[in-house]
């Protein structure tokens, strides 16, 4: 059975769409209008959280970017994308897949709802929001001062989802995300093929199609 994964343009939905890409798995694609849940109601009969992505492979069902990413890794591997057990940075791996929205994208976030959402409301707050995200890039920072990638020196979904977060900063223009090593490894990630034909996938019906919706 096919993979089915509903994304909108932009969202946390690449991180799962770009691994399925990287592994060559079999996988259909729904892209929908944003935001979802009122764009296209009929969604929540998938998701009831009306957040995006969604995957569905056979009776599984999965809401969360980074697990979703983590269960094709787990499920359809064996691949290098996936960092094992055995492996001396497999508890780095872990944590950098619960970095990834913990600690990043969470800011992102708000800030989105802050600006693109509800313009207005509280400028101070999306500004405080911005902030503490880009003050969060620290450890991601440091890390590639020595490294190519984050683990295991080779390309696994610990890049994947936590690359998300400064590919999102670049689109709400949050420059001060492109520090040097930062930027020295997205200008890498961000010329794979797969990444590329993620990002192309595109909503081509009545409605917006962006920006990332609260998604997961």
């Amino acid at each position: 059975m096919t993979i089915k994964i509903y994304s909108t343009e932009g969202s946390r939905g690449v991180r799962p769409i770009w691994t399925a890409e990287e592994m060559g798995l079999d996988y259909e694609i729904e892209m929908m209008p944003f935001p979802p849940r009122f764009m296209k109601p009929e969604y929540l009969e998938v998701n009831v959280l009306g957040t995006i992505p969604c995957m569905i492979d056979g009776t599984t069902k999965m809401t969360e970017s980074v697990g979703i990413s983590q269960y094709l890794v787990d499920k359809y591997g064996p691949t290098d994308l996936k960092v094992n057990v055995d492996e001396d940075d497999y508890g780095a791996y872990l944590n950098w897949l619960t970095h990834a929205d913990a600690t990043l994208t969470f800011p992102q976030t708000v800030f989105i709802r802050y600006t693109l959402q509800e313009p207005g409301v509280a400028d101070a707050a999306a500004e405080g929001y911005k902030r503490w995200f880009v003050a969060r890039l620290k450890l991601l920072e440091a890390t590639l001062n020595d490294r190519e990638y984050l683990c295991c020196d080779r390309f696994t979904i610990a890049d994947i989802c936590v690359s998300y977060a400064i590919y999102l900063a670049g689109t709400l223009g949050i420059e001060q995300a492109f520090k040097p090593n930062i930027k020295r490894w997205t200008d890498m990630l961000f010329e794979r093929d797969a990444f590329k034909k993620v990002i192309e996938y595109k909503y081509d019906g009545p409605g917006p199609s962006g920006p990332s919706d609260l998604s997961k």
